[in-house]
């Protein structure tokens, strides 16, 4: 473990993004700057992998080697990415699924049971572990 990664965990650093607007904010535009990812929409063409906001894509993203632990400096703004585009896959593909701020402005899923998936935070998880996958949290949103 290095030394930014200790200093983290001891300073229990916040994890992700935040998102502030105004009560007026267009939803759709909302949808599509978290759907932006490029960091790992650069990354995944780079290793011939084209993101289309599919499921597919998901299982695709957990089988590729994850060189981007090989940059603790790059690692978490990568999982954030990674939490985003799970959070627009499950937005665009499963019924009644949409983008919810917590007052933290922290964007979470929010499922038509009501319940909230914190995709931020299993990106990065998946991104530093491997686990979730991210298909796994995908597949657990569209039964749920």
């Amino acid at each position: 473990m290095n030394f930014l990664d200790a200093w983290r965990k001891r300073h229990a650093m916040a994890r992700g993004t935040a998102v502030y607007v105004s009560d007026d904010a267009d939803p759709e535009g909302i949808a599509e700057l978290l759907a932006e990812c490029e960091l790992l929409r650069v990354r995944a063409a780079q290793q011939g992998l084209e993101l289309d906001d599919s499921p597919a894509s998901l299982e695709a993203l957990d089988q590729l080697p994850p060189r981007w632990r090989d940059d603790p400096e790059e690692l978490p703004w990568f999982g954030n990415d990674a939490g985003l585009y799970l959070g627009t896959v499950i937005v665009r593909t499963v019924s009644g699924a949409h983008w919810h701020l917590w007052p933290s402005g922290t964007p979470v899923v929010m499922l038509a049971s009501g319940r909230d998936i914190e995709v931020v935070g299993a990106g990065l998880d998946w991104a530093a572990t491997g686990a979730p996958e991210l298909s796994q949290v995908y597949a657990e949103a569209s039964e749920a």
